[in-house]
This record gives structure tokens, sequence and C-alpha cells, in this order.
């Protein structure tokens, strides 16, 4: 059970059970009181047909679940977006930083793109928006590193700007889970 100012962060790999654990946390957060509210704090673009077929499909999924939650679709001004819609009686769920870290390095439109050191800005204002969130946040990022090393230099500088953001955003978190196989596997804090 997610704990008012209590933030946790959720990894794991694709298909792993990182939105579900986040969307579990979120419902158990509604079912505990009812003036509570929750905001989903969506990055995904619909860059292509099978993207926004999965957009679609998680909208689909969060209305029959969790029917109560707002959500938000926010591709870049993540920091912004937590802090307008932060108060003690809201969690607010953002899924993803892996897109979110996309949309910043890798955008539609290139002339959009921000360099290593905006990236390292934005992931320390990210976290001052956490440490600062009246209610508790819960972020699902993908684990990326743990696979075979890219070829590509600009698939290798994603990788590592992700892990450098995950470290930054695991400082500030209570709690840190690892998801495999649909599994939460605490690495940092109680669960």
């Amino acid at each position: 059970m997610v704990e008012a100012n209590r933030h946790e962060l959720i990894l794991g790999g694709q298909r792993s059970g990182k939105s579900r654990r986040a969307e579990a946390l979120a419902g158990a957060w509604l079912d505990a009181a009812p003036e509570r509210r929750a905001v989903m704090i969506a990055t995904g673009q619909p860059w292509d047909d099978e993207m926004r077929e999965r957009i679609r499909r998680h909208r689909q999924d969060r209305a029959l679940s969790l029917p109560s939650m707002a959500t938000v679709e926010e591709p870049r001004a993540l920091a912004e977006n937590l802090q307008q819609h932060s108060a003690p009686e809201t969690l607010i769920v953002i899924d993803c930083l892996t897109l979110w870290l996309t949309n910043l390095m890798m955008p539609l439109n290139p002339a959009q793109a921000v360099d290593g050191v905006a990236v390292l800005a934005a992931g320390e204002a990210l976290c001052l928006a956490i440490d600062r969130a009246a209610g508790p946040v819960v972020l699902v990022s993908n684990e990326v590193g743990l696979g075979v090393i890219p070829m590509g230099r600009e698939v290798r500088a994603y990788v590592d700007a992700l892990g450098r953001l995950n470290q930054q955003v695991a400082r500030v978190c209570g709690r840190v889970t690892l998801m495999a196989a649909g599994l939460p596997l605490p690495l940092k804090g109680t669960p």
C-alpha cells in the first residue's frame, strides 16, 4: 500500500508487470479513502499504428479497472505536470519514464531533441518535483541495460541516459521495485 509522501519507482523489462503494479497501487490508494484521487500522467505518443493501438488498449483497460483515475497525456513537461496535479490526497502515476526520455532525446520533430546536459537537467527537475510532491508518486520505467550492448551510438547514448535517469529517480524514491515475470522484487524500502 502506498502511503502519503511515499514514492515508488517500478522498474522492469517489457511486459514484466510494471504498469499493472502501478495501477494496483493506485487502486489500493483509491479504495482506502473516499476523498482520495489518482491521476495517471501518460507519456506515450501515437507515432505509428502499433503505438496508437497500444495507447487505445491502455486507455480502455484503465477505464475498466480504474474508472475514477484521471489521465493526463503529457509527452515532455513531466516535472511541471507533476507539480500541477500533486495534492496530499492525490496519488500520481507516471507511466513511463522510458517513453518520456525517448520524447526528449528522439522526438518526432528532430529540432525538439535535447542534448545530454538538458536530459540531466530534466531528470533533476523531475526529481525535485517528486521530492516536493504533496502526495505519493508512483513511476514506471524500463530497465534496458541488462541485455546486449547496442551497436548504434545513438541507442547506446539512450541506454546510458535511461540508466542515469533511473538512478536519479531511485535516489528520491522511498521504494524501488524490480518487476520480473509479474513478480515484484523489492530493491529499496519495504514492500
